[in-house]
């Protein structure tokens, strides 16, 4: 009897803490929408960054870090064998040269070309004058031969000169008439076709229009030497940012976490090789619909970390429905439906004293209204 007594002591008392816990949840509001709504707490996470060589390989000959350094923006991490590399960009170099050579002959022949033009022309033209002359001196001399043979026949008619000088007469004017006919011949030679309007300047002499069409041609030429050497210098510039890509730096701030490959490997395009800790850390938390309709991205928030309860300055970055494994339950017994939870990413200015795995936790008063 002794025993069942205390039996249904121990049973009553169980009892009783049941029905007075249950009534402390009930008005206190102490389940776990609650507490979970009072302080938040996330891991601070530091991104990592897997860096490759873009589009390039071949055999590392340089490792210049090791794990766990930390390295600068622009810091040499990694190098690979340039030797190819060098000698096709010495040889696009070269002829590159040969083409500025190029360029300057055909340019240099072809001021040549206008300058012959030019002296040619005036060659030309003093040649034409000369022979307009000459044209003239041999129409004078036709002009006076004409007048002494018919000065001649009058007088032989009269008897005053002998058959003979008739005949000499008539020579000398078929001479002249030749040399009218000769010098006439030699001027169009000169003019080429072109007709003579008496005024030297204003002649447009085909020969001389011949050679400068040539000259103007050869303009042509140097602009392909040209549009080939461009080509040329484009292909520099893509072995160039090939080199380039063979230096493998540190695009940010960081800390190395891993070598994923070792000085004298061949290494493929776009395989990582090294992993990086960069110094953007961030933490997640969760809250509840009615604490999330008062933040929106962009939003200050300073937490707290567990070690030491430093102060953590930080900015809302991403603020979205949480996956469906964070949501509120039915945890009420008052019989509230689920509450839907959000996720709230958090980014945090580096400070001495905060490294990644350290626990931040945001209080109640942080997620209030701003």
């Amino acid at each position: 009897m002794i025993v069942r007594s205390k039996s249904a002591r121990v049973g009553m008392v169980f009892i009783a803490l049941l029905i007075i816990g249950g009534l402390i949840l009930m008005y206190t509001g102490n389940d776990a929408v609650v507490l979970a709504t009072k302080k938040k707490d996330g891991i601070l996470t530091a991104e990592q960054v897997k860096l490759a060589f873009d589009s390039v390989s071949g055999r590392m000959t340089k490792e210049a870090v090791k794990e766990g350094q930390r390295v600068k923006k622009g810091e040499v991490i990694m190098e690979l064998d340039s030797t190819d590399t060098d000698l096709a960009i010495e040889k696009l170099r070269a002829q590159i040269a040969q083409l500025d050579a190029q360029i300057n002959s055909a340019d240099a022949a072809m001021d040549i070309s206008y300058f012959q033009a030019d002296t040619d022309e005036t060659q030309s033209y003093r040649q034409i004058d000369q022979q307009r002359a000459a044209l003239l001196a041999a129409k004078s001399t036709l002009a006076n031969a004409n007048l002494e043979y018919e000065r001649d026949v009058a007088l032989v008619e009269a008897g005053a000169v002998s058959q003979s000088t008739l005949d000499n007469a008539r020579m000398a004017l078929e001479v002249a008439r030749a040399s009218v006919a000769q010098q006439e011949q030699a001027l169009e030679r000169l003019l080429g076709g072109a007709a003579d309007t008496g005024y030297t300047d204003s002649l447009n002499l085909p020969t001389i229009e011949r050679e400068r069409r040539a000259a103007a041609n050869m303009a042509n030429d140097v602009e392909a030497l040209r549009q080939q050497k461009k080509q040329l210098e484009v292909q520099l510039k893509e072995l160039e940012v090939a080199r380039s890509r063979l230096t493998l730096r540190a695009p940010e701030d960081g800390k190395i976490l891993s070598l994923l490959a070792k000085q004298g490997e061949m290494i493929s395009p776009s395989t990582p090789v090294v992993l990086l800790e960069s110094d953007r850390a961030y933490y997640d938390i969760y809250i509840s619909e009615e604490q999330a309709a008062h933040l929106k991205e962009g939003d200050k928030i300073t937490g707290t970390t567990v070690a030491g309860a430093k102060e953590v300055p930080g900015t809302i970055r991403l603020l979205t429905q949480a996956p469906g494994f964070a949501d509120l339950k039915q945890t009420r017994e008052k019989g509230q439906s689920d509450l839907s939870a959000f996720q709230v990413r958090i980014y945090i200015e580096p400070q001495e004293g905060v490294r990644p795995g350290m626990t931040i936790g945001v209080t109640d008063s942080e997620l209030a209204e701003k």
